[in-house]
């Protein structure tokens, strides 16, 4: 069983920032692909951004040239940088891990095999 922990949730202004981490003990999954999903009340879980292991990166329309998602050298903490942010990111937001490429199913929430419990954001 991977574990993976969210933090840096929190609240914050309209145009001001927010960072998120994810951190994970198993160092091998990480190899593969790791993504940031978001869900508010009503709506479905949906992916914002994921990243490959060889470090290619891809992010949903609603967030491109907003957030970046990273990774540290040892690849055992997930960042997500949410800058400009704006009331429509209030969600909580999950962090991912497939044992696979990322690729064009990067969205399918079926396929990942591990989720954190997820952090709160919320936009004002």
């Amino acid at each position: 069983h991977v574990q993976l922990v969210e933090s840096g949730g929190g609240s914050a202004q309209t145009g001001e920032f927010l960072r998120l981490s994810c951190t994970t003990s198993d160092y091998s999954v990480t190899a593969y692909c790791m993504a940031w999903f978001r869900q508010t009340p009503g709506k479905e879980r949906e992916g914002i951004a994921a990243i490959d292991g060889d470090g290619t990166v891809i992010y949903a329309d609603s967030v491109k040239g907003r957030f970046t998602i990273s990774q540290d050298n040892a690849k055992t903490t997930l960042y997500l940088q949410m800058n400009s942010l704006k009331p429509e990111d209030t969600a909580i937001y999950y962090c991912a891990a497939k044992r696979d490429e990322c690729g064009m199913t990067w969205k399918w929430r079926s396929l990942y095999n591990y989720w954190g419990q997820g952090t709160q954001v919320t936009v004002s």
